[in-house]
């Protein structure tokens, strides 16, 4: 299967970095740590018993411990007005003297005594005879099981209601920021102070148009009185738009580097709640502390979280993320003159958005950020493998030829790769050898564990050979790296193809060519075993896809002309495409049927020919690749002779 130019996909293993505090994916602690906090119900119980035994102790002071013996004596000589008996224990009063009660206003003094469970049966009979007044109590347990037979209930109670309101609050917004259900309008944007280590442009390698079309707004935070005298009115928004992995974040960070202002970041999908006027709050809120620090820059990244056009697509509007928008669009209208707050927003899907953010007065001004050319390719790399022990035969300038179509963070992915394929050996440095099997992974995967028939090997090593002498016989292919029947991820074997410099157009013989690289696997196939296998499936659907777009978009057919039929590309669920009607009829879909099989059909014819013309060299190419299973692109010119002859 060819495997022309490729992006290789990030690997979704985790890493280990040092906190940057300038990260927007990551929320800078300046607290030290302090000792654990104790629960709040574990404090509640515990003021709760203190509180009962400070109780405790005021309700049993002053009352007078009487011995037993003493206690007869008092009751003989009539000094005992009134007792009660609980169990083994006799509480009572005084005849007369002692203190006054001010709650009850009884006099006597109050005392208690303890009934020795062995020998004294006449205790009764001593009270009434002397006329002691008697009260008989049930026995009542100690002072701690009334604590808990009376608070445990009620604390129980408490402690259910103190953990779901906790739980209402983390669930509504609340989270570790504290505030909870009365914060949800808070604004949840990160804030990065002068104080903190900043990036500069010179972090960023490449993107050196993006950085011309920043430099200004980094020049008007520094100097706004100086813009102001001039006349010049500040930029209220920026549009950073490019795909994935490109370092619109990173340029951001970098832009409020260079101006030292403070810098608040925040992802769209941070706005949007359950509740409707939630994400409307959240911008008022994060535009207000951007006021009052004024110079200062907001960042929103994935601004088409909120952004998406109102009111179209599949099923309507959303009313949340709309009223967030509305609210983003007032407050960019409502920066006084004196304010200097600039916005940069974020996405790699410019058209979905709204239409209002684009005008004049907001997102205005775009900066477009591509993939890395070749030289910015080359500074990305030497940024990324400062902190790696290179070998002697590493060569950048290679790595940087052989990675067309990577973003930056594929290449900081291949560097990170390419340590851990020379971790895994216990080698003291990495190898060029090593960034080769790294770059084999992003682009194919893996290699699999997996056993293949001597027939099924045959095939695959015929099929990739045909793919690759494919690459050698048409002029305009883009040139040949390796070739490898070792399973990597979904393929059974690749061929790998590099262009010599990076190309941002495509002509129709690059077209056709690339084309005939594509069917050579088959075609291969077919001359061999007389037959075809299922693994040209993803080269007959390439091939398909390239040739229609020769046909209906960019004019490279006669019978059709220069004249662009094909579908619309915009998505259903932005509600465009639904009512529109196609604007071309079924015998032109007809004829371009035709002409994509015609303009297929006429490459493979021309393939087989020359594949034909060099059979020996198949079968050359075709049996090292079964004996050595990978082949280099110099390897492969030595075998064959075939630039030279």
């Amino acid at each position: 299967m060819a495997d022309g130019m490729h992006r290789g996909k990030q690997d979704q293993s985790p890493k280990h970095h040092q906190q940057d505090p300038l990260d927007p994916m990551q929320e800078p602690d300046h607290r030290s740590p302090g000792p654990p906090r104790m629960p709040q119900l574990v404090q509640f119980m515990i003021i709760a018993l203190l509180v009962f035994l400070l109780i405790q102790l005021v309700s049993g002071g002053g009352v007078r411990e009487m011995e037993f013996t003493e206690f007869k004596q008092q009751v003989q000589a009539g000094e005992v007005a009134s007792v009660t008996i609980e169990g083994h224990e006799i509480r009572g009063r005084l005849a007369g003297g002692g203190d006054a009660s001010e709650l009850t206003g009884e006099t006597g003094e109050p005392f208690v005594t303890q009934v020795p469970e062995i020998g004294e049966t006449r205790v009764l009979e001593l009270l009434e005879s002397n006329g002691v007044a008697i009260e008989a109590d049930p026995a009542q347990p100690q002072w701690w099981s009334q604590m808990l037979v009376t608070l445990l209930p009620w604390l129980l109670i408490l402690g259910i209601i103190v953990f779901f309101w906790q739980r209402m609050q983390k669930q509504m917004g609340g989270g570790q920021q504290g505030g909870g259900l009365f914060s949800m309008g808070k604004s949840k944007a990160r804030r990065y102070s002068r104080d903190d280590p900043r990036k500069t442009f010179d972090d960023v390698a490449g993107s050196e148009g993006a950085k011309r079309d920043l430099w200004e707004i980094v020049d008007y935070l520094k100097n706004p009185a100086y813009y102001r005298k001039l006349g010049a009115k500040l930029p209220r928004g920026m549009l950073m738009v490019g795909p994935p992995g490109t370092g619109k974040t990173v340029l951001a960070r970098a832009v409020a580097g260079e101006a030292d202002v403070p810098f608040f970041s925040i992802s769209g999908s941070e706005f949007i709640e359950m509740f409707v006027g939630v994400g409307a709050s959240r911008v008022r809120e994060m535009f207000r502390d951007a006021r009052k620090e004024s110079p200062a820059i907001i960042f929103i990244d994935e601004l088409d979280a909120i952004g998406r056009s109102r009111g179209s697509g599949v099923g309507g509007g959303h009313d949340e993320r709309e009223q967030t928008l509305n609210q983003i669009l007032s407050e960019m209208d409502g920066f006084a003159a004196h304010e200097t707050v600039v916005v940069i927003a974020a996405t790699n899907r410019p058209d979905v958005l709204d239409p209002a953010l684009m005008r004049p007065g907001r997102f205005d001004r775009k900066v477009i950020l591509d993939r890395p050319h070749r030289e910015a390719r080359e500074s990305i790399l030497a940024i990324h493998t400062r902190a790696l022990a290179l070998d002697d035969d590493v060569r950048l300038e290679a790595l940087a030829r052989r990675t067309v179509g990577f973003s930056g963070a594929d290449l900081e992915n291949l560097a990170n790769e390419a340590a851990l394929f020379a971790g895994r050996e216990q080698a003291s440095t990495v190898r060029m050898r090593h960034f080769d099997l790294a770059r084999d992974k992003l682009l194919m995967g893996a290699e699999r564990e997996q056993t293949l028939g001597d027939k099924e090997k045959e095939v695959i090593a015929y099929h990739e050979s045909g793919h690759a002498l494919a690459a050698l016989l048409f002029p305009s292919a883009d040139p040949l790296e390796k070739v490898t029947i070792i399973p990597r991820g979904q393929a059974l074997g690749a061929t790998e193809q590099a262009p010599d410099e990076d190309r941002l157009n495509m002509t129709a013989s690059d077209a056709r060519d690339r084309i005939a690289v594509m069917l050579g696997g088959r075609v291969s196939e077919q001359l061999v075993f007389n037959e075809t296998s299922s693994g040209a499936e993803n080269d007959i659907e390439q091939a398909t896809k390239l040739a229609r777009r020769m046909v209906s978009r960019w004019g490279m057919s006669e019978t059709i002309g220069p004249v662009s039929v094909s579908a619309s590309q915009e998505e259903v669920f932005l509600g465009h495409e639904i009512a529109r009607e196609k604007e071309f009829s079924e015998a032109t879909a007809e004829k371009i049927d035709n002409e994509v099989r015609r303009l297929i059909t006429g490459i493979e014819a021309e393939v087989r020919d020359r594949l034909e013309q060099n059979r020996g060299r198949l079968d050359t190419l075709a049996r090292h690749l079964l004996e050595e299973e990978t082949l280099e692109a110099d390897r492969i010119d030595r075998l064959l002779d075939l630039r030279h002859s």
